[in-house]
């Protein structure tokens, strides 16, 4: 049987990584070209891990932007649904990697040309194909890309497909810190699931992660399920019936980039298989552990899409793991 189809929206970039860690950018001598923008690492991590998956975005009509599709292509992610802009620039990051594999970034969009996606260019009817529509809040900081996010949220809301929200927080994008959580929780209540860091947590609430009404002020009444992760200690689950905490993996941490992604990807790809699982404990502790694996395991090279697991890795750590 043909995997559900789930589609990603939203920006794919390049991300230019030093090749040292622990090294300003004006201290850094060389960069990794890496492919980024987290709802394109989403699209790629669900292909790797069997799943079906499409990219709805925007990119230059430049070199770079040709490369991106073509490394959608390459990891069997439908690409019917990118544009090309004669006009505009495919968006760059430029990613500084602290020692622990921490990250900042340094961005070029001037304005980039997944910024400059309009409604009128979506691909409705792939949208309407998708069991899953996945989505971050970067496409919401400017026009004309928020009122084709809007168009395409609502569009996937009507034909009944299951809405996924990870709100991705970049403050360097946005104008204030006001504006992002603005813009981020002007969605807010139309996610049926929705992944948030525990950093965004605290950024969201302006309160502490760990504690529960802290967490739980992110419910609203359409959610089916909350899952905050908390890095190399796993995450932390809520729904309407039960709660709980599924413990993370010890990996040797070389660059988070992409480590969310792989997670989300890795559950998308459970859910679409198993659309049950909001309601069955056991079933979505089952889909976390993997999900938990495959986001370690995105953390042990360099880059987001070349990090992405496979699911034989994945068990291979969880039964490792268990040893």
């Amino acid at each position: 049987m043909a995997s559900p189809l789930i589609v990603a929206f939203g920006e794919m970039l390049i991300d230019f990584v030093p090749d040292v860690s622990g090294v300003s950018l004006a201290e850094s001598s060389g960069f990794l070209k890496a492919p980024g923008g987290a709802p394109a690492n989403v699209a790629c991590a669900i292909t790797k891990l069997g799943g079906k998956s499409a990219f709805i975005g925007k990119v230059g009509d430049d070199e770079f932007g040709h490369m991106l599709v073509n490394i959608l292509k390459k990891n069997g992610v439908n690409s019917e649904g990118v544009c090309f802009d004669e006009n505009a620039r495919t968006a760059l990051a430029f990613v500084t990697l602290k020692k622990n594999g921490e990250r900042e970034f340094m961005f070029y969009r001037n304005p980039s040309a997944d910024m400059l996606l309009k409604e009128e260019e979506l691909n409705m009817g792939l949208i309407k194909q998708a069991k899953i529509f996945h989505y971050g809040s970067i496409s919401l900081i400017s026009e004309p890309c928020r009122s084709a996010h809007m168009a395409a949220m609502k569009a996937a809301k009507d034909a009944g497909i299951v809405l996924s929200y990870d709100p991705n927080v970049r403050l360097p994008l946005w104008p204030s810190a006001d504006e992002a959580r603005k813009g981020i929780k002007s969605i807010w209540n139309y996610a049926d699931f929705i992944k948030v860091s525990d950093e965004e947590v605290e950024f969201l609430t302006k309160g502490d992660p760990e504690k529960e009404d802290v967490i739980m002020s992110l419910w609203h009444d359409n959610l089916k399920l909350l899952i905050v992760t908390y890095g190399d200690k796993g995450c932390g689950y809520f729904t309407k019936s039960f709660k709980g905490r599924m413990p993370g993996f010890a990996v040797k941490t070389v660059d988070t980039t992409g480590a969310g992604d792989a997670f989300v990807g890795s559950f998308l790809v459970s859910l679409a298989n198993n659309p049950t699982i909001f309601k069955d404990e056991g079933k979505l502790k089952e889909a976390l552990v993997f999900a938990n694996a495959c986001g370690a395991i995105c953390t042990t090279q360099k880059g987001a899409i070349p990090a992405l697991p496979t699911p034989a890795d994945a068990q291979e750590l969880i039964k490792s793991a268990s040893k």
